[in-house]
C-alpha cells in the first residue's frame, strides 16, 4: 500500500499536477474534509538565489486580497524553514489554452469566458491588483466550464508605482503584453491588463493570435502599430469591441467600466458576486449569506479557533517572511494583538458596529460580518471580523474587506475602528512591537519538530 505523505497533519500530498522554475504543483486532500486541493511548493533556497522572494510575497498578498468566484482562491499559505506551500482551490478543467489549441470556440462561448474574465478584472482592478501576465495558459476552467484565473506571480500592487504613478517593471508574455510595456516608458496596469484581454477575446473566437510572426521585433512592430486583421466569421458587434480593445494608445482604448456596458458584452450577462466566496478551509461548512437575512443564534459555549501563527513564526525562522500579508500599507489597521478575552472583544466590536449604524450578523462563534447601511462606491461595505487565540491570554483581532470600496474600507479602519477600539488593544500591526518574542516561545516546542 502507498504511504501518504500528510503536510502539516492537514493535507495529504498526492500526484504531481504540474512543475515550473521554482515550484510543483501536487493533488492534495484535506485529511478531515476530504475537500481537494492542489499544493503548490516552493523551494525558498532556490527562490533567495533568484532574487525571488520579494514576488513570492506579493503573489502572497495579491491572492490574499483577491477573493472572486473567477479567480483560483489561494486558502492558506504554510512553510518550513526549506519550503513554502500554497494550498489553493483545485480547479478539474485543464487550461483554457488547451480548449482554445483544439480551434476556435463559438461566440456565445467565448463571450461567456470573457464576461467571467472582465469581472474579475475589474474586481482585481478595484482591491489595486493588476495581474500583467493574462493569457489562456493562466487561466482556467473548472467541472462547470467557468473560468478562473491563475498564476499571479507577476501581478502588482499600488505601492509598486513610482513617482509617475506608473509601473515600470517589463514581464508578461510578448504575444499579449500591451504596447506601452514595450516601450519601457512606464504604464497603467489597469489598461496593460485591457489590452491581454482583448488579444485574449480575439484568440477564443478566432483560434490563433492576432499579432504573430517567427521574428520577434517584427511582431513587436506589429503590436506597436495594433496591426491585425478580423477574421469573416467575426461578428460586427465582436469586432466593434475588439477594435476599441487593440488600441495602441493607452489613452484611446477602452475601459473597463465601459467594456461592461458594451452591447455585445452584456448579451445574457450576469454579474457574479465576490461576497459569496468561503474565506478559508476552516469555513467550509459555513455558508456565507447576505446579512439581511441573517438569523440571531444564541452563543455556545466554546473558544476562538487558534491563529495559524505557527506558519507565521516558523517562516521567519527561516529568513521568509510572512508578515507581508499584515503590513500596514497593504492592509490598512486590519489586525490587532488583545490581553482581553475573546467574548469581551467581540462584545466590543458589536457595540461600536451598532454604534456606527452597522449590520452585525453572526457567521459562528468569534466571527461575525458588519455591514454598512449606507450605499458606497462600489456598494455598500461588509467587513468580517474574527477573533483569534496565539498564546494563552493573547488574541489577534483581524478584520477583513467582504465587499465595497478598497479607500472605503480604509477609512472605516483608520477613522472608526482604532480609535474606539483602543482601550481593547495591545498593539495594531505594523507597530514596531509585534509580540513576535511571547508568540515565538509559545511555539517553540512545536517549531523544533519541524524540518
Amino acid at each position: 500500500m502507498e504511504e501518504r505523505h500528510v503536510l502539516f497533519g492537514k493535507y495529504e500530498m498526492g500526484r504531481l499536477l504540474g512543475k515550473g522554475t521554482f515550484a510543483k504543483v501536487y493533488y492534495g486532500k484535506h485529511s478531515v474534509t476530504g475537500d481537494s486541493v492542489a499544493i503548490k511548493v516552493i523551494n525558498t533556497d532556490q527562490v533567495k538565489k533568484e532574487g525571488m522572494m520579494e514576488q513570492i510575497q506579493t503573489e502572497i498578498s495579491v491572492m490574499h486580497l483577491v477573493r472572486h468566484p473567477n479567480i483560483v482562491e489561494l486558502k492558506e499559505v504554510m512553510a518550513t524553514k526549506t519550503k513554502i506551500f500554497f494550498i489553493m482551490e483545485y480547479v478539474r478543467g485543464g487550461e483554457l489554452f488547451a480548449k482554445v489549441a483544439k480551434g476556435r470556440l463559438k461566440e456565445e462561448v467565448a463571450r461567456k469566458y470573457f464576461q467571467q474574465l472582465i469581472s474579475a478584472i475589474d474586481y482585481c482592478h478595484s482591491r489595486g491588483v493588476y495581474h500583467r501576465d493574462l493569457k489562456p495558459e493562466n487561466i482556467l476552467l473548472d467541472e462547470d466550464e467557468n473560468l478562473k484565473i491563475s498564476d499571479f506571480g507577476l501581478s502588482a500592487l499600488p505601492e509598486q508605482l513610482l513617482q509617475d504613478g506608473l509601473l515600470h517593471t517589463l514581464c508578461g508574455t510578448p504575444a499579449y503584453v500591451a504596447p506601452e510595456v514595450l516601450r519601457k516608458k512606464g504604464y497603467d496596469g489597469s489598461k496593460a491588463d485591457t489590452w491581454s484581454c482583448g488579444v485574449i477575446l480575439y484568440v477564443l473566437l478566432a483560434g490563433f493570435l492576432p499579432f504573430q510572426d517567427e521574428n520577434v521585433m517584427k511582431m513587436y512592430k506589429k503590436i506597436f502599430k495594433a496591426e491585425y486583421e478580423f477574421q469573416p466569421w467575426f461578428s460586427t458587434d465582436a469586432k466593434r469591441l475588439i477594435s476599441r480593445l487593440l488600441v495602441a494608445d493607452p489613452e484611446r482604448r477602452i475601459t473597463i467600466p465601459a467594456i461592461m456596458r458594451n452591447h455585445w458584452f452584456l448579451k445574457g450577462f450576469l454579474r457574479p458576486m465576490a461576497f459569496s466566496i468561503q474565506e478559508s478551509i476552516m469555513d467550509k461548512t459555513e455558508e456565507d449569506q447576505d446579512l439581511d437575512s441573517c438569523s440571531v443564534v444564541k452563543p455556545k459555549v466554546s473558544s476562538p479557533r487558534f491563529f495559524n501563527a505557527f506558519e507565521f513564526i516558523s517562516s521567519m525562522s527561516s529568513g521568509f517572511d510572512l508578515s507581508s500579508l499584515f503590513e500596514t500599507k497593504k492592509k490598512p489597521g486590519s489586525m490587532f494583538t488583545s490581553k482581553v478575552s475573546a467574548s469581551a472583544i467581540m462584545e466590543k466590536i458589536e457595540g461600536v458596529a451598532e454604534g456606527l449604524n452597522f449590520k452585525v450578523a453572526k457567521v459562528k462563534d468569534f466571527k461575525v460580518r458588519l455591514q454598512s447601511p449606507c450605499e458606497g462606491r462600489k456598494g455598500k461595505l461588509a467587513v468580517t471580523t474574527e477573533v483569534f487565540e496565539v498564546a494563552p491570554e493573547v488574541a489577534v483581532v483581524e478584520f477583513s474587506k467582504s465587499s465595497g470600496d478598497t479607500l472605503e474600507y480604509a477609512t472605516f479602519c483608520k477613522e472608526d475602528v482604532r480609535p474606539a477600539l483602543k482601550d481593547i488593544v495591545w498593539t495594531w500591526q505594523g507597530d514596531n512591537v509585534f509580540l513576535i518574542g511571547e508568540i515565538q516561545r509559545f511555539f517553540n516546542n512545536k517549531i523544533n519538530n519541524f524540518k
